[in-house]
This record gives C-alpha cells, sequence and structure tokens, in this order.
C-alpha cells in the first residue's frame, strides 16, 4: 500500500488544495509519514458530478457484474496485506489480532453482499397480474421493483479503520 496523501477521483489521483493533514501515532503522538491535501469544494464537485454520470453506466449494469465488483473490492483490501494493517495499528492502537479481525469482518460482508446481490432479492419484485374482465374497468398489470436513484456519499466520523463496509453497499440497494 503507498500511502501518497492523494485524493482518489474518479481512478485519478489528485492533491487536495484545502488545507494539509496528517494521521497521528496513537501511543506517542507522533504525526505519520505522508501528509494529506483536504479536498477543495471544486474538488467535491467534481466527484459528485463523475459519480452522477457514472451512476448512468453502473445502473444498467447486471447483478453478475456488480457481485463481482463488490468481491474485487474485498479482494484489493485483502491485496494491500501487512501495511493495511501497521498502518491502522499505529493510527488506532489497537492490537494486530483486533485489526487483521476487523479487516476480515469487512471483507466477509462484502463478499456476504455479493451474494445478496446475485440473488437479486433486494429489489424486491412484484408482479399482480391485470385482470382485463374484471367489471367496471380492467385491473392493468401492476409491477414493483427497487431501482438505483442515485449516487449516495456518507460524510462520518469514527475512530475505527473499517467500521461501515454496510454504507459502501447501500448504493448497490437497487
Amino acid at each position: 500500500m503507498k500511502i501518497n496523501g492523494s485524493l482518489l477521483i474518479a481512478g485519478s489521483e489528485k492533491r487536495g488544495s484545502n488545507g494539509e493533514f496528517s494521521g497521528v501515532e496513537a501511543a506517542t503522538g507522533a504525526v505519520l509519514p505522508v501528509s494529506f491535501g483536504g479536498a477543495s469544494s471544486a474538488d467535491v464537485g467534481e466527484a459528485t458530478r463523475l459519480a452522477w454520470d457514472a451512476f448512468h453506466v453502473y445502473r444498467e449494469t447486471d447483478l453478475e457484474t456488480r457481485a463481482s465488483f463488490l468481491e474485487a473490492i474485498a479482494t484489493e483490501i485483502e491485496g494491500i496485506g501487512e501495511e493495511l494493517v501497521e498502518r491502522a495499528m499505529a493510527e488506532t492502537g489497537l492490537a494486530r489480532g483486533r485489526l487483521e479481525g476487523e479487516r476480515a469482518r469487512t471483507t466477509g460482508q462484502l463478499r456476504l453482499f455479493a451474494k445478496e446481490v446475485r440473488e437479486g432479492g433486494f429489489r424486491e419484485l412484484r408482479f399482480d397480474a391485470g385482470d382485463p374482465s374484471r367489471k367496471p374497468v380492467p385491473k392493468p398489470d401492476l409491477r414493483l421493483r427497487n431501482i438505483p436513484v442515485g449516487p449516495v456519499a456518507v460524510f462520518g466520523a469514527s475512530n475505527f479503520p473499517w467500521p461501515f463496509p454496510s454504507l459502501a453497499a447501500t448504493p448497490l440497494r437497487h
């Protein structure tokens, strides 16, 4: 894992220009290597616009593609390996075993969400057949399904390194 302090917007790295901040070692208070540039309003606007553009493509993807995407995220988290655990240990002061367990929980939940996406039950498909002979007026077919309505942004604070994998899947509930 190469921490370089960049923003990642639509696959491109960019240094944020809205101030600077650094991680702090929990045990000593020492500033950890690599500072981060804060996102400006323009950066947030760009990320929002690009998320909206990507949404229209993503909305049309099949369930298998969505599930594979979640599994790829889990694999990438695991692929970071020891460096992720070491950095989290420094920033949180938590023990290795606890953080390895949290990483496993996070990747396990992503894979569980992938399974749920493949099964498609979250769409809650319903069909009520019409009856053209119904009196006094014909009954039309009624169809219901959950569909995506747009990107979701989550702004939250936490003192835990991988706390909310379920939020990452929220936009997939379509």
